[in-house]
């Protein structure tokens, strides 16, 4: 990983940051699944967890063959009038290294029921009763809302950083740029 793009998201009167970052992921995701590449990572400088954001910059890390193939997708349209692209860049000298990875929580309550009931041949009122709609596990990480490709549903990807660390950790990247193992430079 030696080089970067960073996307910067224009202020815009009709989206919000939260709605332009998503659209921005989603775009990304389905040109890391085109490329099929697990060698391309991003980071969020501006990841806040109060207020829960992942900001307004979208750093993509990678080597530049790698980024000039995303980048020759023409992932980004539809998005341009949105975005402020930088790079490729070279990754500065002096950094240190973290991890950006996706946090899965078990929210939804309906899908807790009907994967109650597959595993248990119970039914569905006792599902209702043994899990209310009341239940599901809250997460204060900030995300992006996102459309599954495969089934149509709404999901949040929630987004975690990790501490800062001085060494580097290889690995390879998911779907979405995101990796629990392998970290990105920190600058």
């Amino acid at each position: 990983m030696d080089h970067y793009l960073e996307l910067t998201l224009l202020p815009d009167p009709e989206f919000t940051q939260p709605m332009l970052m998503s659209a921005l992921l989603a775009k990304l995701h389905r040109a890391l699944h085109d490329l099929r590449r697990d060698d391309i990572g991003v980071s969020f400088p501006g990841y806040s967890l109060k207020p829960q954001s992942l900001g307004t910059r979208l750093r993509v890390h990678g080597n530049l063959v790698a980024l000039d193939s995303l980048q020759a997708l023409n992932w980004l349209s539809g998005m341009r009038d949105h975005t402020e692209v930088l790079g490729p860049e070279p990754i500065p000298e002096q950094v240190r290294f973290r991890s950006v990875s996706r946090v899965q929580v078990d929210s939804n309550p309906e899908r807790l029921r009907r994967r109650l009931i597959k595993r248990h041949g119970i039914s569905a009122e006792e599902a209702r009763q043994r899990i209310p709609d009341n239940t599901g596990k809250q997460c204060a990480l900030p995300f992006a809302q996102m459309r599954s490709q495969t089934s149509g549903q709404l999901f949040r990807l929630f987004v975690r950083q990790g501490g800062i660390v001085d060494e580097r950790c290889e690995g390879t990247f998911g779907g979405y740029g995101l990796s629990s193992v392998a970290t990105v430079p920190w600058f």
